[in-house]
């Protein structure tokens, strides 16, 4: 992983074979926000949340990753990533999801923001989710 910091603002490329989420929780930000990401992945495994469970779908090939969104937060003490992304298989076909693992393939560029002075708790909800719990901290 290569990283600058400027400010709040963080901008890293992760390497080939980094996995996701694990390489975004180990910059070790509890508040912040994944602004924008793209670069390519392998062993995608994306979900759809259908109302009642997360629907998953696994894309192996690599794929171009148009855009990565979303948080870091905590729950009950632990790094949380809540992060969507959009990606491109060949030929132009694009699939988009609640990101729940993925391997870098040669690169991925991401720029992300820290937000202190806020405290972005994950609590279990009803519907069977875990919201999001923002507060100042």
């Amino acid at each position: 992983m290569i990283k600058a910091k400027s400010g709040n603002f963080l901008v890293v490329r992760f390497e080939d074979g980094e996995k996701f989420p694990e390489a975004l929780l180990g910059l070790g930000i509890k508040a912040g926000a994944i602004l924008s990401g793209v670069g390519m992945l392998r062993n995608l495994e994306m979900a759809y949340w259908n109302g009642k469970e997360y629907v998953r779908e696994r894309v192996d090939e690599p794929v171009e990753l148009l855009s990565l969104q979303g948080n870091f937060g905590e729950r009950e003490g632990k790094g949380v990533i809540h992060a969507h992304t959009v990606v491109a298989k060949e030929g132009g076909s694009a699939l988009g999801g609640h990101l729940m693992k993925a391997t870098v393939h040669n690169t991925a560029e991401v720029v992300i923001v820290e937000l202190p002075g806020i405290v972005m708790e994950r609590r279990p909800e009803p519907s069977g989710l875990v919201g999001l719990y923002p507060k100042e901290g």
